[in-house]
């Protein structure tokens, strides 16, 4: 692992599998985010690359490098690692959804508050062009353009388009 200090609160760590790329072969365009803060969360991102790769509902495209950063909202608990994955789908926004609240549970997340310390956390960041707002699904997802655990790992990716 290579790690780089960024900032004084940003530290940008490279693995053989984050940053990777990979080709496309067609469907729909998603943008994942995911973090974690609990164990050894660059371990737990590599076993997740290892679990989409063969699931049959994304593919993974492009990883962006990990980002260890600060938590925001509850801010009394350990630093995130957080990192960007670009996947292909023939899911619809919604059923990516379900999809990956259901990775989150095989990667044993508990939602005990908001903010709060986890395990795993997948958020659709984008969907295509799609833009939506309904009490399940924001799309593009709330807030990403002022969160540096998406705007860090992006400005590194070369086949994300925002």
């Amino acid at each position: 692992m290579i790690k780089r200090k960024i900032s004084y609160q940003h530290t940008l760590l490279k693995t053989k599998l984050y940053p990777s790329s990979y080709q496309s072969r067609g469907g729909h365009s998603a943008l994942l985010g995911i973090g974690g803060n609990i164990g050894d969360v660059p371990r737990r991102f590599e076993h997740l690359f290892w679990y989409l790769k063969r699931s049959r509902f994304v593919r993974v495209i492009e990883t962006a490098p990990m980002l260890k950063n600060p938590p925001f909202g509850y801010t009394d608990q350990e630093d995130f690692y957080n990192s960007l994955l670009l996947v292909e789908t023939m899911l619809t926004p919604r059923a990516l959804l379900d999809y990956v609240l259901r990775v989150e549970k095989v990667f044993g997340r508990k939602r005990l508050f908001k903010d709060g310390p986890r395990t795993l956390d997948i958020d659709i960041i984008f969907y295509e062009n799609v833009k939506m707002d309904s009490a399940r699904l924001t799309l593009p997802h709330a807030g990403w353009k002022q969160r540096a655990s998406v705007l860090i790992p992006l400005s590194q990716m070369k086949k994300a388009v925002v």
